[in-house]
């Protein structure tokens, strides 16, 4: 490095307790990612915040996910559409009653009058009359309430069949244990 007129080295800038800061100009490669990014970033503001003409990626994830959703329910093993078609089916209803007798009628009684649990003959339900509520109940149970949660022990299979053949007990109005929950109709 050559000295200028005041004897400083050129291109030191400054000195600072014996250290020097000297003026070199940054990489090529450097600016061109720098230069390249501000590129981009105006584009991507100017194609999805501006101008709006293609969805942002906020967009396309929230439509995947409520298209998976919907296809999770339709695929649901516990929709009213599979709940009812087994309600009609009579070997899964004998199936779901020889699973009934093992597991609940301990505490709904043998016919679904009700011992330690509600009635499930009567027109009040404590939790929805709904299959897919009835479902619901099996599967995760009611553990503050004394419900366990049979899902995991039966399997989906099984669960299903015993929430079949607990909705064909609903309105057989056999006397037992007082009515609890909200009328259903």
């Amino acid at each position: 490095m050559s000295t200028n007129d005041t004897g400083k080295k050129d291109g030191i800038v400054h000195v600072y307790d014996d250290i020097q800061e000297e003026d070199n100009h940054l990489p090529n490669w450097w600016l061109a990612i720098l230069y390249g990014s501000i590129v981009f970033g105006f584009g991507y503001w100017l194609v999805y915040h501006t101008t709006k003409s293609l969805p942002t990626p906020t967009d396309e994830y929230l439509t995947d996910v409520s298209a998976l959703k919907k296809a999770r329910q339709q695929a649901s093993p516990a929709s009213e559409d599979a709940l009812a078609g087994l309600v009609k089916d009579t070997s899964a209803l004998e199936e779901g009653q020889k699973v009934y007798a093992s597991t609940c009628a301990a505490c709904h009684g043998p016919n679904g009058e009700g011992l330690v649990g509600p009635n499930l003959t009567d027109k009040f339900w404590i939790h929805g009359a709904a299959l897919a509520d009835v479902y619901k109940a099996v599967d995760q149970g009611f553990v503050d309430k004394g419900m366990p949660a049979w899902g995991p022990v039966l399997g989906a299979e099984k669960t299903r069949k015993v929430t079949a053949f607990v909705a064909s007990l609903k309105g057989k109005n056999l006397p037992g244990k007082e009515p609890q929950g909200e009328p259903v109709e």
